[in-house]
């Protein structure tokens, strides 16, 4: 391999011996640097070297020149690893999510960073260039009726997704040794959050919302030919909101994955369904109210034990309803979907009095979530006779007041 030193021995052009390129290569900033001059001359690649070796010495002087990993390339390493790793326990749809904010949001702005430069200060630089260089939707023409409200920017829980995926690229650096530890990616200035719950319709909404679908499952606005969908959205509801299953697991469920049985504890006839969703697969037990819904359901479809229960669902049509009726936001203004009836379901047992955990584990989720998005709104999970107490005074007292009282009467 023919090799010529320039710069007092400090600077190498070298010829592998199956390229016709010359290459350079110098060590600067605790690193040996390499690059290809993609030149055949050795004049112009002596050139090209001297110009390449006089630029990284003016970066290694600035402190510019790093001699560490970027943010760019524990990203990659990243993606390859999780791909791997949670294949097949990841929803595609989840996974993307965290390439797509690689790609648009953090690579743009962290990319050329080395790890050491990624710094709480850094961070708070992002959040505020992102609300900065938000771009605005277009406003519509004025004769477009639209209930969507104007964007004002990224919302919070936005920027803490972005700054989940961040997180799990510093971690993949710091098991790599690429970096020695996390800095600090909590959210400055940040006040306890608003105590919120889900929407969900309440006992008289609920009411007014099944009324108003067996009304045109009855009569359909437009005719005959959206009776069958007039008849599925009102059972949808009925069955949905007293079985709390989640939309995703309605929407997989087949009519062998439902059996309707007695149950020996309360006597009733309910459902048994064998639930396969974001939990994978677990069991629920209905309310009765769920069976005559199934019922007609079956014999409206004449169901096989392999069709799907739900093989459409008009959101247009529920959507619709829930206009008509004043029921599309709750007083808080969050928008009500076919999720708020998983929603009613849960916040109806607790009203009931049901156990929290035995409601929990029917609902597939923990209570912990039922706590801080169902329980504290409940108005029949606080006990009166438990909070109006009263100390009792002692002997003495009680005779003095007594006494006052005679006197007064007197």
């Amino acid at each position: 391999m023919a090799t010529h030193e320039l710069m007092g021995g400090k600077l190498h052009v070298y010829k592998r011996e199956n390229s016709d390129k010359w290459q350079c290569s110098t060590h600067m900033g605790g690193k040996m640097r390499r690059k290809s001059t993609k030149c055949e001359s050795l004049e112009q690649a002596k050139d090209f070297a001297e110009d390449w070796y006089l630029q990284l010495k003016v970066k290694n002087r600035a402190g510019l020149l790093k001699n560490e990993r970027t943010f760019k390339q524990a990203a990659e390493q990243f993606r390859r690893e999780y791909e791997i790793i949670t294949e097949g326990t990841r929803s595609p749809t989840y996974v993307g999510a965290h390439w797509m904010r690689l790609e648009k949001y953090l690579i743009p702005f962290f990319g050329h960073m080395g790890l050491s430069e990624i710094t709480a200060g850094t961070l708070q630089e992002y959040r505020i260039h992102r609300k900065e260089t938000f771009v605005p939707r277009l406003k519509p023409a004025p004769s477009t009726v639209t209930d969507t409200p104007p964007r004002k920017g990224p919302a919070r829980n936005t920027i803490h997704q972005e700054i989940v995926t961040l997180r799990q690229v510093l971690k993949t650096a710091l098991r790599h040794g690429w970096l020695q530890h996390l800095p600090d990616l909590s959210e400055p200035y940040k006040t306890n959050a608003k105590i919120s719950h889900r929407a969900w319709f309440s006992p008289e909404e609920y009411k007014k919302l099944y009324d108003a679908t067996r009304r045109r499952a009855e009569k359909p606005n437009k005719g005959e030919r959206f009776r069958w969908v007039s008849e599925q959205t009102h059972d949808y509801v009925l069955f949905m909101a007293n079985t709390g299953l989640r939309p995703d697991e309605a929407k997989r469920l087949e009519y062998r994955d439902v059996s309707i049985v007695r149950d020996d504890g309360t006597g009733q006839t309910i459902l048994e369904i064998e639930v396969r969703g974001k939990r994978g697969t677990g069991y629920c037990k209905s309310m009765p109210g769920a069976v005559y819904p199934f019922r007609r359901l079956r014999k409206r479809n004449n169901g096989q034990p392999t069709d799907k229960i739900f093989p459409k669902f008009s959101y247009m049509l529920f959507n619709k309803v829930l206009d008509e009726e004043n029921l599309k936001f709750d007083r808080e203004g969050q928008r009500r979907t076919p999720y708020s009836l998983r929603h009613t379901y849960i916040c109806l047992r607790l009203m009931e009095g049901a156990d929290i955990y035995q409601v929990a584990k029917n609902c597939r989720t923990s209570v912990e979530m039922i706590e801080n998005f169902y329980a504290s709104h409940i108005k029949t999970s606080l006990d009166a006779s438990a909070i109006n107490v009263r100390k009792t005074k002692p002997m003495k007292a009680r005779v003095k007041a007594a006494l006052a009282d005679e006197s007064a009467a007197a």
